[in-house]
């Protein structure tokens, strides 16, 4: 069976560009991640560590199938890619991921986890300005898009929708602008974050993306649905509470 890391990992190999490794980082860190334990006392996990060239790592697998392959059935805990990259990363460790047999199987050293770790805790910058005229995007990156289609369909539930668009400032600046309508209160760090990751996991951690919550009753709402690109937010799909990433793991 293929996995969404199996199918990032082979086309990162096939195509050698930063654009489908910075991909492939991406599908990691929202991946469902089993990681192969020694112990575990409540929230405290000790994961299983591998020495190679000098350098340690722990094992983590994306179906409970190829941990139990790799290590019967021993103890294990289950969480994002995200806090299995800070649980490793903060002891200097790397990510031995889906050994043996997977098409994604691989060793990241504890520099490749570190930089992840360090990538997705960056927070966006909050800044007062006031937008006066809204206009069509124009051309952008299609990686862009993409990637911002995919953070806001794992944001199912946060917000309305979303309107990408090119915007005047008060300042006289201009810049573009996603603008999330009917944001869920509370969760704006979150979605801030969200499109700050998909700047960066886009290749365009260097370009600027202002964010912006208004309520569908605001003036600029009506300008937005005729001038901006909508992005759709999904509703949510499951019927049980939603999982919090940074949740404790989940052990067996």
């Amino acid at each position: 069976m293929m996995t969404p890391l199996d199918t990032a990992h082979q086309r990162a190999e096939a195509s050698g560009e930063d654009a489908d490794r910075l991909a492939f980082f991406n599908t990691l860190a929202e991946a469902e991640l089993h990681l192969l334990l020694d112990a575990a006392d409540g929230d405290r996990v000790t994961p299983r560590l591998f020495e190679v060239e000098g350098a340690r790592y722990a094992a983590a697998f994306d179906l409970p199938e190829r941990l139990e392959a790799f290590a019967g059935a021993a103890q294990t805990a289950t969480l994002s890619g995200r806090r299995v990259a800070g649980l490793l990363a903060s002891e200097g460790l790397g990510l031995a991921l889906n050994l043996e047999d997977a098409p994604s199987a691989q060793l990241l050293p504890p520099e490749a986890i570190g930089w992840l770790r360090d990538t997705l805790d960056h927070a966006p910058v909050e800044e007062d300005r006031r937008i006066t005229e809204i206009a069509p995007p124009g051309a952008l990156p299609e990686a862009l898009i993409t990637a911002l289609d995919g953070k806001l369909t794992l944001a199912a539930g946060l917000g309305r929708s979303a309107y990408l668009a090119s915007a005047h400032y008060e300042d006289g600046g201009r810049g573009h602008v996603l603008a999330i309508v009917d944001a869920v209160p509370g969760a704006e760090e979150d979605l801030a974050r969200a499109v700050s990751e998909a700047l960066v996991f886009s290749g365009l951690e260097a370009g600027q993306l202002d964010v912006t919550f208004l309520r569908a009753t605001h003036p600029l709402a009506a300008a937005l649905a005729r001038h901006g690109l909508r992005i759709d937010i999904p509703e949510p799909q499951q019927t049980g509470p939603v999982r919090d990433p940074n949740a404790p793991p989940r052990l067996r």
